[in-house]
């Protein structure tokens, strides 16, 4: 008995051939990123609060020192004046934070990457085979002799 060719295979079990479909990997969204965003909204709604009521808090301060003329009152409007810039960079800190987290997340990086794990092919073997013989020879060195 002779050994047939691989090619023939389709045609032995009468299978129709198929086209090789290459998919683009799906970005996958984890819980960790979602917890991430969600607490990103909270902080930045906390810190904007803050903001917004250390600024009435500073007119009423304000208010209260220009009447009574006392050292103490004029203290304490530059205490709460200090604490709303700092809730400012602060939040300004924020952003820059989440920036950063989103670019050195897995999937960013996976992205720059290109990382496939669990591929499966469809197809015959003599496609597999050229496919993986198409791969082999973009690493083998040509010779121009």
């Amino acid at each position: 008995m002779e050994p047939k060719n691989f090619d023939t295979l389709n045609d032995e079990f009468d299978l129709p051939i198929q086209e090789i479909v290459v998919l683009p990997p799906k970005e996958i969204t984890t819980s960790e990123d979602l917890h991430l965003d969600a607490d990103y909204r909270e902080i930045r709604a906390n810190l904007k609060d803050l903001i917004k009521r250390g600024a009435e808090a500073i007119d009423g301060i304000l208010l209260v020192a220009s009447e009574t003329q006392q050292p103490r009152a004029y203290e304490v409007v530059a205490t709460v004046i200090k604490s709303v810039a700092d809730a400012n960079k602060e939040l300004l800190s924020m952003h820059k934070q989440m920036q950063d987290i989103k670019k050195s997340s897995p999937i960013a990086t996976k992205q720059s990457g290109q990382i496939t794990n669990n591929s499966i092919f469809v197809g015959s073997t003599s496609e597999l085979q050229a496919l993986l013989k198409g791969r082999l020879d973009q690493f083998r060195p040509h010779d121009d002799a």
